[in-house]
């Protein structure tokens, strides 16, 4: 197992006290393509925003990588998920200021692992994969919502990370451009084993994923 959660509990403390996770214990594999879907409210997003490590404001355990993630330091949180987790989330968050492949190397520049010709040639290659190395050189803002979308994943991917977190990542897309960007993730799970974990209110996402975790209220369906 890549990521183990046993018995979360999550409270929001504003505009007053309520809990908004409720005993949440999985298991997901390596290579999983696992769908976390729900009503809006429901804590899915919640849920992958503990996750990902981005939010350590919980009660019970997270493991990833067989690390227990309570136990690092902040600095060693933030270094551990620039190197084992890639985001793609519904909106892009592309720099408007770089261009396309500045863009994907960024998370590559942060963790600072490789040289800028490393980068840039796994940049490129990323680029490749998911159709848009011939708009390497465009400026992020002049892409298409699929477009853009895919380019985030290639940016996801750059430090080779074992999970890809993504948050409702078709939910600015139109019909057509989902599957793209679904036929993709799916393709990156088993070409590269890695493990994916997306919430998502689209059917067709959950009903072609290898796993579906269904929130209600805060807990697991079970």
């Amino acid at each position: 197992m890549i990521i183990e959660a046993q018995h979360i509990d999550k409270y929001f403390l504003e505009p007053e006290k309520h809990q908004v996770l409720k005993d949440i214990s999985l298991s997901i594999s390596e290579g999983e393509l696992v769908s976390v879907y729900g009503e809006s409210g429901s804590g899915k997003s919640t849920l992958l925003y503990i996750l990902s490590t981005l939010d350590t404001g919980f009660e019970g355990n997270l493991s990833i990588k067989n690390q227990d993630i309570k136990k690092l330091t902040s600095s060693a949180l933030t270094d551990f998920r620039n190197k084992y987790i890639g985001f793609v989330y519904q909106f892009h968050y592309l720099l408007p200021e770089f261009n396309v492949l500045q863009n994907v190397m960024l998370p590559a520049m942060k963790l600072a692992q490789k040289s800028k010709e490393e980068m840039k040639k796994d940049a490129l290659s990323l680029l490749n994969e998911v159709g848009m190395k011939d708009f390497a050189k465009r400026p992020s803002y002049q892409l298409s919502g699929g477009q853009q979308q895919r380019v985030a994943i290639a940016r996801a991917l750059i430090n080779d990370p074992s999970v890809i977190i993504a948050d409702e990542p078709t939910g600015n897309l139109d019909q057509k451009n989902s599957g793209v960007i679904f036929d993709l993730l799916k393709e990156i799970t088993e070409r590269k084993n890695k493990t994916v974990v997306i919430a998502t209110h689209n059917p067709k996402i959950y009903h072609n994923s290898h796993r579906t975790i269904e929130m209600i209220d805060g807990s697991i369906r079970l």
